[in-house]
């Protein structure tokens, strides 16, 4: 064979190799992960979303056998982080934490640079459930007890939570609705204050989460918990619903890419959390900390966003958002 024709076949064999791995670079996956990975927490550390992270973590790690490196963009309740991540790099290795009701409730009410749709959510791992916290020496003893005197009390009521058209926000709307009393709620700057207001007898009661009960020990005294079912780390409480109130739900937290992330990128990245959500020392970390699990991974997400927006849009009225 002339040397011409070997080069000339060797030049092929070398362009149909490149073609190959152009083509499987270009479904988006190729060999991801195949670097760091900067998971980005649109809060301050030390918060719900922060320790959730830092349980998914290490699990994490082992599963796309990189590191994963978290990191802080915290302000505006999250809409600080929320309104940067499209102009984030679209590669798979930027992700960051995605809360609900914030993503939903908070394009609603003002502008605060993104829309709910601009948020890719790839994957919804937890939820921390709402309860009814009032402190330990507290005269009510039981959720009927607080119901009652709100009913003879109108207005009269106080309960603190963390932001306004917050998680909390929302719970002590459908708390109101559900119960057919009128507190009032006075909302502080994170969960920290609303606790020292709490403790401090400055609110009558606070719409927080379980895991800032466990926290707090011995100081409060939890009446009810937004959970379908009792939350393993607190079995003698009640849930709303067993109560008679259908009210279920808390600060939802997921991952959120770029939207341009490659959709086989996406994908992947789902499954990681998927198995890391299916690793049993994972659950129990979690649940030992006050958080449910969940698993909603990148196929359910639309309609899981769909179920949800139609809740929060429920209570919007009541919360005085109007709906644009």
């Amino acid at each position: 064979m002339k040397l011409t024709t070997l080069l000339s076949t060797a030049a092929l064999t070398l362009a149909l190799s490149a073609g190959a791995v152009h083509a499987q670079d270009s479904s988006g996956a190729g060999d991801y992960p195949s670097k760091p990975i900067n998971y980005i927490i649109p809060f301050n550390a030390g918060g719900e979303s922060d320790v959730a992270a830092r349980f998914q973590q290490p699990y994490l790690e082992e599963v796309a056998g990189q590191n994963v490196v978290i990191q802080y963009i915290a302000g505006a309740g999250g809409a600080q982080a929320w309104s940067q991540l499209n102009g984030m790099e679209a590669d798979g290795y930027t992700i960051m934490g995605s809360n609900l009701p914030h993503i939903i409730l908070q394009p609603m009410a003002q502008d605060v640079g993104y829309q709910t749709d601009d948020i890719k959510n790839v994957y919804f791992f937890q939820y921390t459930p709402d309860a009814l916290l009032v402190p330990a020496d507290s005269q009510f003893e039981t959720l009927e007890d607080f119901v009652n005197h709100a009913k003879e009390n109108p207005g009269a009521v106080t309960i603190a939570g963390s932001a306004t058209n917050s998680a909390n926000h929302v719970a002590q709307t459908r708390f109101n609705d559900l119960a057919e009393v009128n507190t009032t709620y006075i909302p502080f700057s994170g969960t920290s204050p609303t606790m020292t207001a709490l403790l401090g007898s400055q609110v009558m009661g606070a719409f927080s989460y379980t895991t800032a009960a466990l926290n707090q020990g011995d100081a409060v005294r939890v009446l009810a918990i937004a959970a379908e079912e009792r939350v393993p780390a607190f079995p003698d409480v009640p849930t709303f619903k067993e109560l008679g109130y259908d009210m279920v739900g808390g600060a939802y937290r997921g991952v959120a890419v770029p939207t341009d992330t490659p959709e086989a990128v996406q994908q992947k990245l789902s499954d990681m959390l998927g198995e890391v959500n299916a690793n049993e020392e994972f659950q129990k970390k979690m649940e030992d900390a006050g958080f449910v699990v969940i698993s909603v991974p990148l196929s359910e997400v639309p309609d899981f966003m769909a179920e949800r927006r139609q809740a929060y849009e429920d209570v919007a009225g009541l919360m005085g958002i109007e709906m644009k």
